[in-house]
């Protein structure tokens, strides 16, 4: 059985005593502050100054004490009678027969004393200590002494902190039993390029935060397993010539949900903002009073070629590219081979596509990689130029997803070394 009752305490307005001038001691003093305790420092020599914390009052002898948050400085060595008044002490001298005087003191007069030398000296333990705000804004703090091991109670600290913030734990809001009217908020979430390792931190966090999801094929649908089994999963994949949800329905499913009080994320695969409708659904949702949050992710744009070793620009090779879909007016893009074109959902035209871009700047020998499932377990790369993209694609089979990459930078992908073009 423990000999540990944990309870936080509120020192606000209330007079910490804090004996010792080192780097512990100012530290313990910022906390003190930002908590709006009275701090008297008894020390000789202090650190305060290289923590930046300013000094209210400086004396050899306590006065009638600082204001709430403020620090008085008593400069000199810790007598007993110094705790007069306080209602907690903290020591940190660096002597073992110092602190164990102040501990001594402070337990003839009925204060509670943390002793940071020797744990077991004190009366009171000051825990690891971490404070994140999730994504329905509700502050958590994480608090852990782990036996009086101050090493292992960080390591422990930064590990759960970590997953709060990464979304690792999952904590929702507790709603009441009965409606309470309140409305929802719902996040537009770029998933990434359908790898779980490539969805942002954000991305994650307000994922555990969520009642509903609403999700693309593409999106990175392994996260959606680490869910609870009471989040509701609607599915609105698409696929090319395929969309059994129409994009006025999605929208309406995202404000009946917000208006009936759930948090809604709506994962989509790469970026809201990239060819991925974000705006649309941002819109409505403010236009019916929802607040919404869009959380960026990893385009695919430029995350699969590089998947396929093809940097989107490089120095001497590519300044710039451009980002559009295969369906129409390629063939309208300016810029020549050493301006890279990007082309999203555009396997289906690949050949009318290929045909349109050339021009005198971008001749039919320019080359095209065409990127399969990037970082999905089918990825493959077929290269080509854009006379002979078409017949190569059609003779491998390439099917979609796919991303198609025009331009010289295609030569850096180790698949042009090693095909046949």
């Amino acid at each position: 059985m423990s000999d540990i009752y944990p309870l936080g305490l509120k020192v606000a307005g209330r007079l910490v005593v804090v004996v010792g001038g080192g780097p512990v001691a100012a530290r313990r003093v910022r906390s003190l502050v930002e908590a709006g305790a009275r701090v008297r420092l008894v020390a000789p020599h202090s650190a305060l100054a290289e923590s930046g914390i300013p000094v209210a009052a400086e004396a050899h002898e306590p006065t009638n004490g600082p204001g709430p948050g403020e620090v008085e400085w008593v400069r000199r060595d810790y007598r007993t009678g110094d705790l007069d008044e306080a209602w907690l002490v903290h020591t940190a001298t660096g002597s073992a027969v110092v602190d164990r005087q102040v501990s001594d003191d402070a337990e003839r007069a009925r204060i509670f004393c943390v002793t940071a030398g020797d744990a077991s000296v004190g009366s009171a333990w000051v825990p690891a200590v971490a404070r994140t705000t999730l994504a329905d804004d509700a502050e958590v703090t994480v608090s852990v002494t782990a036996g009086r091991d101050p090493r292992r109670a960080q390591a422990i600290r930064d590990g759960v902190a970590a997953q709060l913030q990464s979304g690792g734990l999952p904590l929702r809001r507790q709603r009441p039993a009965a409606p309470s009217g309140g409305l929802g908020r719902v996040w537009l979430v770029g998933g990434g390029p359908g790898d779980t390792g490539l969805i942002t931190a954000r991305g994650r966090s307000v994922l555990a935060q969520a009642d509903v999801v609403i999700v693309d094929r593409l999106g990175p649908r392994a996260v959606l397993d680490e869910l609870s089994p009471d989040v509701e999963i609607i599915d609105v994949g698409k696929t090319s010539g395929n969309h059994p949800v129409p994009q006025h329905e999605i929208n309406a499913l995202l404000i009946q949900h917000a208006q009936a009080g759930s948090d809604v994320v709506r994962l989509k695969g790469g970026d809201p903002y990239v060819l991925g409708r974000g705006g649309e659904e941002l819109a409505a949702c403010r236009a019916a009073g929802i607040e919404v949050e869009v959380v960026p992710g990893v385009t695919s744009a430029v995350s699969v070629p590089a998947a396929a070793g093809i940097p989107v620009t490089h120095r001497g090779v590519a300044r710039g590219f451009s980002v559009l879909t295969g369906h129409d007016g390629a063939g309208q893009v300016p810029g020549g081979a050493d301006h890279t074109l990007v082309l999203l959902m555009g396997v289906t035209r690949l050949a009318d596509t290929a045909a349109a871009l050339v021009t005198a700047d971008r001749p039919a020998g320019t080359p095209v990689a065409v990127v399969e499932d990037g970082y999905g377990p089918g990825q493959r790369v077929t290269v080509g130029t854009l006379a002979s993209i078409a017949d190569r694609s059609a003779e491998v089979g390439v099917r979609p997803p796919a991303v198609i990459v025009v331009g010289n930078v295609v030569r850096l992908s180790p698949a042009w070394a090693t095909q046949a073009r």
